[in-house]
């Protein structure tokens, strides 16, 4: 038996809990990974609480999770390249890696380069595979000037910095707090608040070529508000305001690979990119790590560390 996060009906973090299941056997194409650190993300919540049950239902009891890093412990039949004893990261599509044991696709799994942590291992897939798809959706370049909201969060440092890697220039949205670390990675910060659109204009006084939306409606109203073309706006998160405006919401279902996660696996680990790390959590206190997520002032990701 092992351990593993479920919830058994819509609601807030109280309907969480850690149950004995038993440990799942790989079927042909996966491998059993032995989970060292997995992330926890907004859209979690967000199907835990219903609010995306249009789109994701959940079927009850429902495990959670979906990025993972690990040991390989047992590999099926026809499963790749891994065998027992590996290291590996990717992603589960069965709302699974909150849990001791998970078993994978192969092909969902690379190998974990040797600089990462297990804690930024544990915790890239959906913020590196969305941070990608959204400079790629904004057709981020040398010479542009991008605006990027809830710039210091999970997927928005990310962001951020893949931005720096393309030559872009950067006005990243934050809290004061975080402003020292955007300073430090090369982005312009700005603060929430009042003006906020006249505050852009005066630090972008040629105008913002694109702007990447990570926490809501508002922004995409503020991107049409500074003349951005509808065409290099993208939100990952306000659907609605999207369709509204017709702006773009491309996440990381359009750049779910092994190529785009070795990628940004391979930037982290040379440095070029940095994963703040804002806590962890040990599994029986996942109901606090959500807490601590929801708040929506979190610098850098929260990882469950089973």
């Amino acid at each position: 038996m092992a351990r593993a996060v479920r919830f058994d009906r819509y609601g807030g973090t109280d309907v969480l809990y850690v149950a004995d299941v038993e440990v799942p056997a790989p079927r042909p194409g996966e491998v059993l990974v032995a989970v060292r650190a997995a992330g926890i993300n907004p859209g979690e919540a967000a199907i835990r609480d219903g609010g995306l049950a249009a789109m994701f239902p959940a079927t009850f009891p429902s495990g959670e999770g979906s990025d993972l890093a690990g040991v390989v412990e047992q590999v099926g039949d026809g499963a790749g390249p891994f065998a027992a004893g590996d290291e590996v990261m990717g992603w589960t599509d069965g709302r699974a890696s909150h849990a001791e044991y998970v078993a994978v696709p192969a092909d969902h799994l690379i190998r974990k380069p040797a600089g990462l942590s297990w804690e930024v291992a544990g915790s890239l897939y959906v913020v590196g595979v969305t941070a990608y798809a959204c400079v790629r959706a904004v057709g981020a370049g040398p010479g542009d000037t991008i605006a990027v909201s809830a710039a210091a969060g999970g997927v928005g440092s990310v962001v951020v910095q893949l931005l720096k890697v393309r030559g872009a220039d950067v006005i990243g949205i934050a809290s004061d707090p975080h402003h020292a670390w955007l300073s430090s990675i090369g982005a312009m910060p700005i603060s929430y608040g009042d003006d906020l659109a006249q505050r852009i204009r005066e630090e972008a006084p040629s105008g913002v070529d694109a702007f990447i939306d990570t926490f809501g409606p508002e922004y995409v109203r503020l991107a049409v508000e500074l003349g951005v073309a509808r065409d290099r706006i993208n939100t990952v998160i306000a659907f609605d305001a999207a369709k509204e405006y017709g702006v773009k919401s491309e996440g990381s279902s359009t750049a779910a690979s092994v190529e785009v996660l070795a990628e940004v696996a391979e930037l982290v680990a040379s440095g070029r990119v940095r994963m703040p790390i804002a806590a962890t959590y040990p599994l029986d206190e996942v109901r606090a790590a959500f807490e601590e997520l929801e708040k929506r002032h979190t610098h850098g990701k929260i990882v469950l560390v089973p």
